[in-house]
């Protein structure tokens, strides 16, 4: 069985990484070192094969595109097997293993493609910084029109509904921080239908910016943590101080934002819409601002669209470095026996 996620991102504040509270506690955690991306991932492909049919697999994705990957967890086993490039330095007890070593050495030209890919990542950056500002002018509209006491009062029936009759656990709940999709090198993309399929209720949180989702997701954080739930928290891969995501495995129930860029609508009995702008905002909101949020709508999404192209960009001088790395089967073999012995 394997459970994908993000622990990285390209955001409006640059690059995050959420990596620690996820390899918390393993006995475990095995860095791989190679000059190229492609190679640890197909290495860390043969681990999940290895693996998936014995073990729960958690495959951590790339923010640099489906070709790639950031590593793979084995909660049960206690074990993490990372690509070196996510492993903060300050992370203690980390084991390196050097993969060049199994792997021809190449004679690669890569600063002006590394220069490349920096410079066209930083741009998209920008672009991200420039629609967030833009999109705070967006949650100004709103906020004017909002009934906070409307919606706090959503937010506690919420968390009364969920937490009835559940006991209340004497121990410190885990929290794992995370992120369910970003924009990569292939544009956005999320894994929202994959870690919702298997829940027993699922709740489409809608409304409109300013309105109050992240608030009511990080007041039912608060909730479950207090009650000593382990509860993944995944934060929107725009705003990473906003939270797109609030999954509590104990209780099988999860709340997202369910709006664009990454909407989606009930389909089966266990799933409800929770609506923000309905319950809680003066009726009428949308048609009385309308030409200011259609401007300021245009205009944000246009620097976002501008971000893309940036990453895009940025991946095409990466598939240029990567062409000057193989691995073949041989080596990859060798390479899996060593991982092996370190175990």
């Amino acid at each position: 069985m394997k459970n994908y996620y993000y622990v990285t991102a390209n955001t409006a504040k640059g690059f995050l990484n959420l990596l620690p509270s996820n390899i918390e506690g393993l006995r475990q955690v095995i860095s791989l070192k190679h000059p190229s991306q492609k190679v640890k991932a197909k290495v860390l492909r043969q681990l999940i094969l290895k693996y998936e049919s014995t073990d729960a697999v958690e495959v951590l994705k790339s923010a640099l595109g489906e070709d790639y990957l950031d590593g793979v967890v084995i909660r049960e086993k206690g074990i993490a097997f990372l690509n070196d490039s996510i492993v903060p330095n300050d992370i203690s007890g980390v084991i390196e293993l050097d993969l060049s070593h199994f792997t021809q050495k190449a004679s690669v030209k890569n600063t002006i493609q590394n220069e490349n890919f920096k410079h066209h990542t930083e741009k998209a950056y920008k672009d991200f910084e420039t629609g967030l500002r833009i999109h705070d002018d967006l949650e100004e509209i709103y906020i004017k029109e909002m009934h906070f006491e409307k919606a706090d009062e959503m937010t506690d029936r919420f968390i009364q509904e969920r937490l009835q009759g559940q006991p209340k656990k004497t121990r410190d709940a885990h929290e794992y921080h995370r992120l369910f999709g970003t924009t990569t090198v292939d544009g956005p993309v999320n894994v929202i239908p994959h870690i919702t399929e298997n829940l027993s209720r699922v709740f489409y949180v809608k409304g409109r910016a300013g309105t109050g989702k992240s608030t009511f997701m990080k007041k039912v954080v608060s909730a479950c943590i207090e009650h000593g739930y382990d509860t993944e928290i995944y934060h929107c891969s725009f705003d990473p101080n906003s939270l797109d995501m609030v999954l509590v495995p104990d209780l099988r129930f999860c709340l997202f934002d369910s709006t664009d860029p990454h909407e989606f609508f009930p389909t089966k009995e266990n799933e409800e819409v929770i609506d923000l702008y309905e319950g809680a905002v003066t009726p009428g909101t949308d048609e009385k601002y309308a030409d200011e949020i259609n401007k300021v709508n245009d205009n944000y999404k246009s620097h976002m669209k501008k971000g893309v192209v940036e990453l895009k960009k940025a991946g095409e001088y990466l598939e240029e470095l990567e062409q000057q790395y193989s691995v073949t089967e041989q080596e990859e073999k060798e390479i899996l026996k060593f991982i092996g012995e370190k175990v």
